[in-house]
């Protein structure tokens, strides 16, 4: 593979750690460009990969479709990671296309209406729905022999290779999977008042802000509700315990039941745990209409409120070692088994502390480009391999579980209130992934291209 890495901000260097821990001799991984707009910044993060030759700084406006298009070409990529803003990311997209370059991201661009209409009906909320820009180019990424895999980080990205397997293997029918993003980080040297944005400002900005979307199928599909809804606690294992979580707009929303409706699945939602701060301030940045990307005029100058909130936003990749505790990521997943109720939460936690000690990186990011390295690792090996636009559902979540436990990227499965129980785990999934080679096996011997 030749990757170009476009965003060289905190995710994007924790992706190429990733890459480079996991392939140091660059048996798959044979060139990496990492482009920024600022090239200094792209500068800085190869010379933190210790004069390994396969890493090239370029700076790239990542607005500019043809600029993108010429360095792909320039450098013969055959694989495009976007780490970039979500407001740039069709660009990339339609760049990759056009270069015949295969394509990934982390997350969709969304337009939500000035005045959104809440109720039944994404068309009602949004001129551009998440995903939508990507999926409806399907047939002209399979018609072009090229594959984007579209939300490929922890969630979405983790959370819905967790769901397939879920599907395959821990349910019969899998009734309702509800994503839940919490954690227990603190810094103890923040003030009474101080505002931590976890992940890239413009992201937190959108993703919160934005009407968000849950599906539920017995009452007419996506339902869009206001930011800030759907409260609820729920107790996190590994040590984290209990979160306040409310519904944002995110991906699986949509991309769950794009490929899991066929083994039953009927509800889906996504929340997140958010600091009593950040949402005190949020509700002010909105009212005060600095989320606008419209431009206002100050003193004859022309500026965009949110740049300038951007700009002046405590910045994600400077937290490190001051935070501690742990993210958590998982699913809550109901269905049926053997004739029985089942409920099961999937998780992955990520200790910050730990993560500055392997990786000197902040959990939240490292635990996010961990979800898209491994990703990339499978697309760079021809595991992950198909022709069109697809999200992690997709594909065979087994292989991508094999490289968390090789890489000690823990992951783990509570028992909920069900009438069927899991004996032991470790047994449950050494059987799950012997079964799966041996069908593996099987799909070969019969020439079965997509037997999962």
């Amino acid at each position: 593979m030749k990757l170009l890495l476009v965003g060289a901000g905190a995710v994007g260097e924790s992706i190429l750690y990733i890459l480079q821990e996991r392939d140091p001799e660059g048996k798959w991984l044979k060139k990496v460009i990492v482009s920024d707009y600022d090239l200094a910044r792209a500068k800085e993060v190869v010379d933190e990969c210790e004069g390994d030759k396969r890493f090239i700084p370029e700076e790239l406006d990542a607005s500019n479709q043809d600029a993108i298009v010429a360095l792909i070409k320039k450098h013969g990529c055959d694989f495009v990671m976007d780490a970039a803003s979500p407001l740039v990311s069709n660009f990339i997209f339609d760049a990759a296309y056009e270069a015949g370059a295969n394509y990934g991201n982390m997350g969709t661009l969304s337009i939500p209406m000035d005045e959104p209409k809440y109720g039944l009906g994404i068309e009602n909320s949004y001129l551009e729905p998440m995903t939508k820009y990507n999926f409806d180019r399907h047939a002209d990424w399979e018609k072009k022999g090229i594959m984007a895999c579209i939300c490929l980080g922890i969630d979405p990205g983790v959370v819905n290779v967790f769901a397939k397997f879920a599907a395959l293997y821990l349910f019969d029918e899998i009734h309702e999977v509800h994503v839940k993003d919490g954690g227990n980080l603190t810094i103890p040297t923040a003030g009474e008042d101080g505002i931590t944005f976890g992940f890239n400002v413009w992201t937190v900005l959108d993703e919160v802000m934005n009407p968000n979307i849950e599906w539920d199928k017995d009452n007419g599909g996506f339902i869009v509700d206001r930011p800030f809804a759907g409260e609820e606690t729920f107790d996190m294992p590994a040590g984290v315990g209990m979160n306040t979580l409310v519904k944002v707009e995110h991906e699986e929303t949509v991309t769950m039941p794009r490929y899991l409706e066929q083994f039953g699945l009927r509800k889906c939602s996504f929340k997140i745990a958010l600091d009593e701060n950040l949402v005190k301030a949020l509700k002010v940045i909105n009212a005060l209409g600095l989320r606008s990307m419209h431009p206002i005029n100050v003193n004859g100058v022309e500026v965009i409120p949110r740049d300038l909130v951007a700009a002046a936003a405590p910045q994600p990749k400077d937290l490190g070692e001051e935070m501690l505790g742990k993210m958590c990521v998982g699913i809550h997943c109901k269905g049926v088994k053997e004739g029985k109720t089942r409920e099961v939460f999937i998780y992955q936690p990520f200790d910050n502390q730990l993560s500055m000690k392997n990786w000197e990186m902040q959990a939240v990011v490292a635990q996010t480009g961990f979800g898209a390295a491994i990703g990339i690792e499978l697309i760079g090996k021809g595991v992950w391999k198909d022709a069109g636009v697809y999200s992690p559902e997709y594909f065979d979540p087994i292989p991508f579980l094999e490289i968390m436990d090789e890489a000690e990227f823990e992951y783990g499965i509570v028992e909920m209130e069900s009438e069927y129980k899991i004996i032991n785990d470790k047994k449950m999934m050494a059987q799950i992934f012997a079964d799966a080679a041996k069908l593996k096996k099987m799909a070969s011997k019969l020439n079965l291209q997509k037997l999962m």
